[in-house]
């Protein structure tokens, strides 16, 4: 029997760091989101976030939810997809100013 094969415990996950599959640190898995009624993961909460991905308004909470539909692969670390370095606001030039036309 392989490795793959071999159910693993849900619990396994809690503790592993998550980066994306461009290799930047996302967080670490502190819990998993279920959902009973099917009997699957639908998200991992994350903490100890990187804060340049995440920036001043997450660092105030206790975390975030990822959707597992974005896990890509699971080993020692958590690969997710590089969707969350793209949830970064662009920023913006606070000099600029609207002038009406």
């Amino acid at each position: 029997m392989d490795k793959e094969s071999i159910p693993q415990e849900i619990t396994t996950l809690v503790g592993r760091e998550v980066y994306s599959n461009n290799g930047v640190f996302v967080g670490e898995v502190e819990d998993i989101r279920l959902d009973l009624d099917k009997q699957s993961v639908t998200g991992l909460a994350l903490h100890q976030l990187n804060s340049e991905l995440f920036g001043a308004d997450v660092q105030s909470s206790r975390g975030v939810i990822l959707p597992y539909r974005w896990v890509q692969a699971v080993g020692d670390v958590v690969i997710v997809n590089d969707i969350v370095e793209r949830l970064r606001r662009p920023e913006t030039d606070e000099d600029e100013e609207e002038v009406p036309a």
